[in-house]
């Protein structure tokens, strides 16, 4: 069974935050398998990316076949239900306009020092999109990822999705070109990623990489940070709904139960203020498990990371999700724009009972790229400007140098850099 805790209950606080600190996620040690493997990618190249495939993926490549060509991509289009693919049209247009709106501007000013000062806005060169496959093959995830560098102007997209035992979605590939990704490899794992860090003879290194991925994933783009950026080190999905006793239990039961079935590491946590609907969702918990494809994942989730936490009112709920600060928060509440303002630690909030957090997973707009983990303290979910570099402009006359130097040199000074002092105090004719 799920946690359940009583926040008036004595002993609440130290049980609290002992759920909240309890470790999620792969328990295995994979740093030095994944620095090895990014060792041998960095001096093999393409011949070690290929062996990892063999080897992890049960796929033999040769040099000419880790890309996915024009052709390849034409027939799995051809294979993809009507239906499909207009909902991905769909999908499309709703993501690239939220994100439109993102896109920042160049500014300029003159100060009252006589400084002209400005900042401006350039795209990336190149991101690598990492894409689940397998068992976790997420056309979706093309989407969320891709599109935002799309919008922002980044020049070269590269995506990189394994295809173990030869398998890959078509909808998958119909999403890149819909997302208008440049290229795409069969490749996964540390090995994508450290191909797409330090590039090989067929895969051009790229400036960035973004996209969720296993534990080894995930070691991989921890390891190659600062050679190339990265969005997040993604953990496992998180919902949390807050609700009160006039939702539709089957609602909300579904709603926790639509991370749970991700993988058995989801959490799902549920917040309400009323014992006799609680018990109501439990039972359409167990009803809905009877019929889940996914029932055995969805269910090992639920009952060993799942939780409800029974406050007497709603507005107590706030300090627990700032506490939480988890991936997804819904808000099925009657006013949740009160309680919404008052949250601050989390990727994204779903206000009322008709905005289903899967909504966002697919077609609402913002990209189901987000913070998990507790980084929804201090990250946000990704966006435009995450694929674009701020730059900062600085024009100083004569005069203006002349009102603000003197200032610049004794700071300087104090620092005891005299060089910088000098390149200041020798414009202004001032040696000493």
């Amino acid at each position: 069974m799920p946690l359940r805790l009583d926040a008036q209950a004595p002993g609440f606080a130290d049980a609290f935050r002992r759920f909240v600190d309890a470790p999620r996620g792969a328990e295995a040690e994979v740093d030095a398998a994944v620095a090895e493997i990014i060792a041998d990618v960095r001096q093999r190249g393409d011949a070690a990316v290929i062996a990892c495939t063999a080897r992890f993926d049960r796929v033999r490549l040769t040099a000419e076949r880790l890309r996915i060509d024009a052709a390849e991509i034409d027939r799995a289009a051809a294979q993809c239900a009507p239906d499909a693919l207009a909902a991905l049209d769909r999908a499309v247009e709703r993501i690239e306009a939220y994100h439109r709106r993102q896109l920042p501007r160049d500014w300029r000013f003159g100060d009252d020092d006589g400084l002209e000062l400005g900042q401006r806005w350039r795209p990336l060169a190149a991101v690598g999109i990492y894409v689940p496959g397998g068992r976790a093959a997420y056309p979706s995830s093309v989407l969320m990822n891709a599109l935002p560098a799309r919008v922002a102007g980044v020049g070269r997209i590269a995506m990189a999705v394994p295809t173990p035992d030869g398998v890959l979605n078509p909808l998958v590939l119909a999403a890149a070109r819909r997302a208008g990704v440049d290229e795409i490899y069969r490749i996964g794992g540390a090995q994508a990623v450290a191909a797409l860090a330090w590039g090989t003879a067929t895969i051009p290194r790229v400036d960035k990489i973004v996209g969720p991925g296993n534990a080894y994933v995930a070691a991989a783009k921890r390891q190659v940070f600062g050679r190339v950026g990265i969005d997040t080190i993604a953990g496992p999905s998180e919902i949390l709904v807050v609700a009160d006793r006039a939702n539709d239990p089957a609602w909300i039961a579904i709603d926790l139960l639509s991370q749970a079935e991700h993988d058995e590491t989801a959490q799902s946590i549920l917040i309400a203020d009323d014992d006799g609907f609680i018990d109501a969702v439990l039972i359409a918990i167990d009803h809905h498990l009877a019929r889940l494809p996914r029932a055995a994942i969805a269910r090992a989730s639920w009952e060993r990371h799942g939780a409800i936490i029974r406050v007497a009112v709603l507005g107590d709920a706030v300090a627990l999700i700032d506490a939480i600060a988890p991936e997804h928060l819904e808000l099925a509440i009657a006013e949740p724009e009160t309680l919404a303002d008052r949250v601050s630690h989390v990727g994204a909030i779903f206000l009322g009972r008709h905005a289903p957090e899967a909504i966002g997973d697919y077609i609402a707009g913002p990209s189901h790229v987000l913070p998990t983990a507790r980084a929804a303290r201090f990250a946000s979910g990704l966006g435009v400007l995450d694929f674009m570099k701020r730059t900062s402009l600085i024009a100083c006359d004569a005069a203006a140098l002349a009102r603000i130097g003197p200032a610049a040199i004794t700071l300087a000074r104090a620092e005891g850099l005299e060089a910088h002092a000098l390149s200041v105090a020798l414009r202004l004719d001032r040696r000493s």
